[in-house]
C-alpha cells in the first residue's frame, strides 16, 4: 500500500484529504509538527507528499526546495494560489505536479495514480556515455558527482534518451509529463528543461540537450 503524507495546516482540508486517500486504499497520514516538517517527511519513508504552499514556519515552496537537496520523493503542490507564477515557482523547486483549491477529488486521485505509474514503469539502470542513470531512484552519477533529479526531470531525460536519434517536440514532452492536454503548462516545461541542463553541467557531462528552434529538443 502506497504511503502518502499530507502537509496542510487547514485541519478541515487535511481531514478531507485523509478520508479521500484512505477510502482510495492509500496509507495516509497528516503532518502535525510543521516546525520540524522536513526531518519528519524524510524519515517517514512516504511514497508521495501532498504539500500546501501556505504552511507555518517555512512556506511550502521553500520546504520543497529544502527537501529536494536530499530526496526526490514525488510532491504534488495543493494550494489556493492560482497565479501562473506560483505554479512555475513550485515546478522550478521540484514539484512533480500542482493542483489548486477547490480541487476535484477524482482529478487529484488520477494525478497521484499517474505519478506512481510513471515511477513503477521506470527501468532500473541506464549507462550512457560517462553517466550512470538510475531511473527508479532519479539519480544520475558521473565520476565526480551524483545529482538527484525530480520526477519530471527524470521523465524528460528518459524520454529524450529513448528518442535520442531524433528531435522531440515540446508537445510530446508535455504529453509525456502530464498525460492530459488540459493540464499542460508550457512555462513549466521550460523550467524543467533548464534545471535538467544545469544538473548535467554539474556532472561535467558531455551529454547536451540541444534546442532546435521552433521544433523541439534532441539529446546529443
Amino acid at each position: 500500500m502506497k504511503k502518502i503524507m499530507i502537509v496542510e495546516d487547514d485541519k478541515e482540508v487535511a481531514r478531507e484529504l485523509l478520508n479521500l486517500l484512505i477510502n482510495s486504499n492509500y496509507d495516509a497520514t497528516i503532518l502535525e509538527d510543521f516546525f520540524n516538517a522536513k526531518d519528519i517527511i524524510l524519515k517517514s519513508k512516504s511514497d508521495l507528499i501532498l504539500l500546501d504552499i501556505n504552511i507555518p514556519y517555512l512556506n511550502g515552496e521553500l520546504l520543497l526546495k529544502s527537501i529536494r537537496k536530499e530526496s526526490n520523493i514525488p510532491v504534488i503542490m495543493i494550494t489556493s494560489k492560482v497565479s501562473e507564477t506560483d505554479e512555475v515557482l513550485s515546478i522550478s523547486y521540484g514539484a512533480d505536479d500542482y493542483i489548486t483549491k477547490p480541487y476535484n477529488p477524482t482529478i487529484l486521485l488520477l494525478r497521484i495514480s499517474n505519478i506512481f505509474k510513471r515511477y513503477e514503469n521506470c527501468t532500473d539502470l541506464i549507462n550512457y556515455k560517462e553517466l550512470s542513470i538510475n531511473l527508479a531512484k532519479g539519480i544520475i552519477t558521473s565520476d565526480i558527482k551524483q545529482v538527484i533529479l525530480t520526477k519530471n526531470e527524470m521523465i524528460i531525460f528518459n524520454y529524450l534518451f529513448n528518442n535520442k536519434d531524433r528531435i522531440v517536440s515540446r508537445d510530446e514532452l508535455m504529453t509525456e509529463l502530464w498525460n492530459n492536454d488540459e493540464y499542460i503548462n508550457d512555462n513549466a516545461l521550460t523550467v524543467n528543461i533548464s534545471r535538467l541542463r544545469s544538473k548535467l553541467e554539474e556532472l561535467n557531462s558531455s551529454i547536451i540537450i540541444e534546442t532546435r528552434k521552433g521544433i523541439g529538443y534532441i539529446l546529443v
